[in-house]
């Protein structure tokens, strides 16, 4: 299952990967992939994650949460 969430706040590829560990710190998260250009988060779980673990996880790297969709298809 992958969720994407809007972040606001990143501006530059450290912004990303500081995202990225943030977000892959959540327990459940396999995989965080960042990208500072469209300011969102793809994040890959193993299991499902609560929805507010992830906003934690972006305020604590100093970002903005914004909106959290889950990513569904054959190849998601």
């Amino acid at each position: 299952m992958k969720k994407i969430v809007s972040v606001t706040g990143m501006h530059c590829k450290h912004c990303a990967k500081s995202l990225e560990e943030a977000l892959a710190a959540v327990p459940g998260v396999v995989k965080a992939k960042a990208d500072h250009e469209k300011a969102l988060a793809t994040v890959t779980m193993k299991s499902e994650v609560d929805d507010q673990l992830l906003i934690e996880a972006v305020e604590k790297a100093g970002f903005t949460p914004g909106e959290i969709t889950i990513k569904e298809g054959l190849f998601s």
